[in-house]
């Protein structure tokens, strides 16, 4: 393989016209100037440059190489300048993993944030909902994922980043007997049917771990994988439900959400990132954003203050609701 600084050599020579100027234009001497172009016309095969009076001129094969080594000049300073935009921040690619309910109330702010401070970055954003996004990060197939952290949660390569504790609370139909409460204790939900609206996973575990605290195992009798429509299961009156709060910024009409205690079951939402993509200054001011928007959602309250119309209705008939 040719030598590209041997390359770089011989264009200086053929660009000054004598081998005196392009040792003094390098910093070289002239004796060490004529050895890189002897080194070269070795690897070449072939002469590069005949004298002509005082100087020299290329041959064709000289010619040929000073031309290409002036396009491999060219890229590695494209190539440099690239490299600094990178490390500056104002180019270069995030891919970004998430789950839905964190979406709207972390991801959305953070990406428009990122977006307004590093104009130059791509994001590849994905959902990946019902899939861990946690995995995307362990293989190296994503620079920073917003995940559910559980007990089993670590790895070689990745970082977690905590950023907002997100507590379940109890979402229970309009009439039902403990609607009226300022809080729910998680034992007197022992004895009802349930409507599950997490699959199996971290975000499960607060749930199931916080209700064997409390001595009991919920009785799922329907299942739902979205908290939507498991609002609408318990509205129908088909069951009790524990969701996260965030997960309850869109309310069905039908249902009241209380605060639970004894215990409160909590989910803690992270940031997993790649330990060498933390070199990006774009992905640290990602960073520094979604902890920002994780302040904004925790100050946020899902909850609904207890009123007499959630256990008692129109004309005072329990269940039913009075229309405001």
């Amino acid at each position: 393989m040719l030598d590209v600084r041997r390359l770089q050599v011989l264009r200086a020579v053929v660009t000054s016209g004598t081998v005196t100027a392009a040792a003094a234009h390098l910093g070289y001497t002239p004796s060490a100037v004529s050895q890189q172009v002897a080194a070269l016309e070795k690897q070449a095969g072939t002469a590069l440059l005949e004298r002509v009076g005082r100087g020299v001129r290329p041959t064709a094969a000289g010619l040929l190489l000073t031309e290409h080594a002036a396009l491999i000049s060219a890229a590695v300073s494209q190539a440099e300048t690239a490299l600094a935009d990178l490390r500056a921040g104002r180019t270069g690619r995030l891919s970004v993993r998430y789950f839905a309910t964190a979406g709207s109330t972390l991801v959305a702010p953070a990406l428009a944030r990122l977006r307004a401070e590093h104009p130059g970055v791509r994001v590849d954003l994905e959902l990946t909902d019902p899939l861990d996004p946690l995995q995307e990060v362990a293989r190296g197939r994503a620079d920073l994922a917003v995940v559910v952290q559980s007990r089993d949660r670590a790895g070689n390569g990745f970082r977690l980043v905590p950023l907002l504790d997100d507590p379940y609370a109890a979402v229970l139909p309009k009439g039902h007997p403990l609607a009226g409460r300022d809080v729910v204790d998680l034992h007197e939900l022992s004895g009802e049917q349930w409507v599950g609206s997490e699959p199996p996973g971290p975000c499960l575990e607060p749930v199931v771990d916080s209700c064997a605290a409390a001595g009991f195992s919920p009785d799922f009798v329907i299942q739902s994988e979205d908290y939507a429509t498991a609002q609408g299961f318990v509205a129908a009156g088909l069951g009790v439900a524990l969701m996260p709060r965030l997960g309850l910024r869109n309310r069905h009409p039908g249902v009241v959400v209380r605060p639970v205690r004894n215990p409160e079951p909590v989910r803690a939402i992270s940031a997993a990132v790649r330990e060498i993509a933390l070199e990006q200054p774009a992905l640290r001011g990602l960073l520094d954003a979604l902890r920002d928007a994780a302040v904004t959602a925790d100050a946020g309250d899902a909850l609904d203050a207890p009123a007499a119309t959630d256990t008692e209705g129109a004309h005072g008939v329990p269940g039913a609701e009075t229309t405001p």
